[in-house]
């Protein structure tokens, strides 16, 4: 049992920085399950991988709460209405992720979760942002705040998140990078992101946990508890890590890493892992 919840932690502390950095938590999660293996069912372990993610995002709910909660009382009427429009907006860029999701979720698990489509993903959206971020060197962006965000552009957005859906893309990586070309500032990118992430994640976290049934074996409920509790804490840190990292600093470094993780993906599964 200690041992399981030990793997628990490095599993939810893996989850917890990769979520949020652009860099795909599924692309790391594979990799650290060919050595950190959990005494669990399939059925569980195919369940874990999503609800983990339930505690990172509780992290967003608690660092964003005051600006995500239009029924803050210190608020003026104008701030709270623009606080609505904050949540309109993330809603209309879940629309397509959200309906592509349901519709094919499985299908792309089944299809597409494995060492190749992850690696080759890493790799190529590692060499996407390296390009766009030179291409945007010494370029002012056109959005720097919510209020200049249109439904246009967010809906947009939102398209740019069904890619996600393939496994090593980084649902992160995935709308910040779009959200970049379609000139917001790395600032708003990032924070979109993290907003998108919660109605997309309380979703699909909730279908998971319905498909599996809530027949919990009390082991299954202490490790999943702990996985979920290790990924919000260190949420918390990884978020604040990254909004201070780009408030200097571009998304090229997280490219790069990309590229090499996608590198040593392809390398340890063609030459050590079959």
């Amino acid at each position: 049992m200690l041992i399981e919840l030990l793997k628990a932690v490095m599993l939810g502390i893996i989850e917890g920085i990769t979520e949020w950095l652009p860099i795909s938590s599924t692309g790391h999660m594979i990799l650290a399950e060919e050595f950190i293996h959990l005494n669990v069912r399939d059925e569980f372990m195919e369940m874990f991988r999503v609800v983990i993610q339930l505690g990172a995002i509780l992290a967003v709910v608690l660092l964003y709460f005051h600006k995500l909660n239009p029924f803050a009382p210190s608020k003026s009427k104008v701030e709270k209405r623009a606080t609505w429009d904050i949540w309109f907006k993330v809603l209309v860029g879940c629309v397509p992720a959200g309906v592509l999701g349901i519709l094919f979720d499985d299908w792309f698990d089944a299809h597409f979760y494995n060492y190749q489509t992850v690696a080759v993903t890493l790799i190529v959206y590692g060499i996407l942002f390296i390009i766009v971020e030179n291409r945007n060197k010494g370029k002012n962006a056109k959005i720097t705040k919510f209020t200049e965000l249109t439904y246009t552009t967010a809906l947009l957005i939102g398209i740019f998140q069904i890619l996600s859906i393939i496994p090593g893309t980084s649902r992160s990586g995935a709308t910040i990078l779009g959200a970049i070309l379609l000139g917001t500032s790395r600032y708003i990118a990032a924070e979109y992101s993290f907003f998108l992430s919660i109605p997309i994640m309380f979703g699909a976290s909730l279908l998971k946990i319905v498909k599996f049934g809530f027949n919990f074996t009390d082991t299954e409920i202490a490790i999943l508890a702990t996985g979920m509790m290790v990924a919000f804490i260190v949420s918390v840190i990884a978020i604040r890590f990254l909004m201070g990292f780009i408030k200097k600093n571009d998304f090229k470094a997280f490219g790069w890493y990309r590229i090499v993780l996608g590198v040593i993906v392809l390398a340890y599964f063609i030459f050590l892992g079959q």
